[in-house]
């Protein structure tokens, strides 16, 4: 399947590459979609516009993002791939979904329009994919891959500070473990030791830490329900030590899909996957600027149109930007006769 994540330290460490907002000047060198297959894009389009909603009405938006996306909206985005016919598609919003923790692979099944697979279904076909490619891959590709893991689930404290005010590791109990991991807590509580220290130090030495592939893959296969064969832990701290200790008591915490996840999912559906962010005023951007693509392309050859997610940014960075929602793409027929909004 080619290389494995080559880029996933640079995803995670430094911002992605991101695709400007930028008028073409011409669109005369692009071979764009002939008419005939803009009337099947009419007919597709008007399959899906009743799940779409209107700029206007998506909650959570400033103005001026709002004055982007409806701008998007109207011009539509020209996608180009190598030996592929260009496409000009017009980007709506295609609903809310639940905040569970799953929303990437909600927002990915919605934005897919796939029938007859649910959220779950992607997010076990992201595990396979990655475990699959995790495997053949070379020694030198692995350790690039459990940087980034570790990076994101399993922080060195002693640095990173100057970034972060507060860093988080995962652990994984085991569901049928809970209750001798809580039996093993309360015994330290008897002898004196407060709580949170206490389940700190039982779930540091008991709990498997999210620090390689095959942890990584078993923490993403999480979704929140009673099947899941492990619960989350999270241990939050600041620079001062342990900040607090999330137990995950009723096991209803999902696994947060993340851009290894997003990777897998384009390379199992040979599809490009493009997360759409909208910065609002404290962004930290200009007003012109507070729209960026982040693209993820699979490791495999590109066989179909892209998928578009939506992600609403909030601070410097896009922090607190924590919860994907679906894009539905609607080929435009109308391609001749005015400037797209963006070239992907």
């Amino acid at each position: 399947m080619g290389k494995l994540m080559c880029d996933s330290t640079a995803t995670i460490q430094s911002p992605p590459p991101t695709v400007p907002w930028r008028e073409p000047s011409s669109l005369d060198d692009v071979d764009l979609v002939d008419q005939s297959s803009a009337a099947a894009a009419v007919e597709a389009a008007e399959k899906t516009i009743s799940t779409t909603t209107a700029w206007d009405d998506v909650s959570g938006l400033e103005e001026q993002q709002k004055r982007h996306l409806r701008r998007l909206h109207a011009k539509g985005v020209l996608w180009k791939h190598p030996g592929k016919e260009a496409v000009v598609f017009r980007l709506s919003h295609g609903g809310e979904v639940s905040s569970d923790g799953n929303c990437l692979f909600t927002a990915s099944q919605k934005a897919m329009e796939a029938r007859g697979v649910d959220a779950r279904d992607l997010r076990r076909r992201a595990v396979r994919r990655f475990l699959e490619d995790f495997g053949t891959a070379r020694e030198e590709e692995k350790e690039v891959v459990r940087e980034a893991i570790r990076h994101m689930y399993s922080p060195d404290l002693k640095s990173g500070w100057g970034i972060h005010i507060v860093q988080e590791e995962k652990l994984l109990a085991k569901k049928e473990e809970r209750e001798s991991l809580d039996s093993a807590i309360d015994e330290l509580v008897l002898i004196g030791m407060q709580r949170e220290t206490a389940a700190e130090s039982i779930y540091r030495e008991r709990c498997v830490p999210v620090n390689d592939g095959l942890s990584w893959a078993k923490y993403m296969s999480i979704s929140g329900s009673a099947e899941d064969e492990h619960d989350i832990i999270s241990l939050q701290y600041t620079e001062d030590g342990l900040l607090s200790v999330d137990e995950n008591r009723q096991g209803h915490a999902a696994a947060f899909g993340d851009d290894i996840a997003i990777e897998c999912l384009a390379t199992e559906f040979k599809r490009e996957i493009y997360v759409v962010q909208a910065h609002g005023s404290d962004g930290m951007v200009e007003e012109e600027n507070c729209v960026f693509f982040l693209p993820h392309k699979p490791r495999s050859e590109v066989i179909e149109s892209p998928v578009f997610l939506f992600m609403k940014g909030t601070g410097w960075c896009g922090g607190g930007a924590d919860h994907y929602e679906p894009l539905i793409a609607s080929p435009s027929p109308m391609i001749s006769h005015e400037k797209v909004a963006l070239v992907l």
